[in-house]
């Protein structure tokens, strides 16, 4: 049996998909109906997505949470964050390059006491008509920054020598297609894609 730990913000809860749930769900459905129709082996998929966190929430609860979910066989924690703590937010930055790479680099260490199974995920690219624009929520953010963000994951992900998912270049070219109206959170055409780029994955453990 394996179980696959989502750890993320809003994307990875599935905020606005009215059709799948999300990418998580997604998996989940697939991974059941291999298991149930095909006698693949069980993979279980855990949603554990938290919208608006950021990688200071991570850090409070990951090992309690993996704990909880433990598998006596095989394990695979996926980290999907960035959006929120690159954001600035009443021209402050939420979290900083720094604390950034700090919290992530943390949440590895705690994690390989557990599994060596760890997955980092990219930052999607946001839509242009919010890059350095003030949104709703306060929050504004940059394509610039999201790429100085994901070079950092990417390059921990190399120290570490741990997979490193680059879906913001397959959003990037597509991004009218894939991100919903609120610029910022993939539809449901782009949680579908995040869900098929990731079964590549979990197809190894079924």
């Amino acid at each position: 049996m394996t179980n696959c730990l989502f750890f993320g913000d809003s994307i990875t809860y599935g905020e606005y998909d009215g059709i799948l749930g999300g990418y998580v769900d997604d998996l989940k459905r697939y991974s059941h109906s291999k298991y149930y129709n095909e006698n693949t082996n069980e993979v279980n998929c855990f949603n554990l997505g938290i919208g608006g966190e950021t990688t200071v929430g991570l850090l409070n609860r990951l090992e309690n949470e993996i704990k909880a979910r433990l598998s006596p066989d095989e394990n695979l924690v996926f980290f999907f964050y960035g959006a929120n703590d690159l954001a600035i937010k009443n021209n402050e930055e939420i979290v900083s390059l720094h604390d950034f790479k700090h919290h992530i680099e943390t949440s590895i260490n705690l994690t390989q006491n557990y599994t060596p199974h760890i997955f980092l995920i990219s930052i999607l690219p946001i839509a242009s008509e919010i890059d350095g624009v003030v949104v709703a929520s306060g929050k504004l953010r940059t394509t610039e920054r999201i790429k100085l963000f994901n070079q950092q994951l990417k390059e921990i992900a190399e120290a570490y020598q741990i997979s490193y998912l680059d879906i913001y270049s397959v959003f990037e070219s597509r991004k009218a297609e894939l991100i919903s109206k609120d610029n910022v959170h993939p539809n449901e055409k782009g949680y579908a894609l995040i869900s098929d780029l990731i079964k590549l994955i979990l197809d190894k453990y079924l």
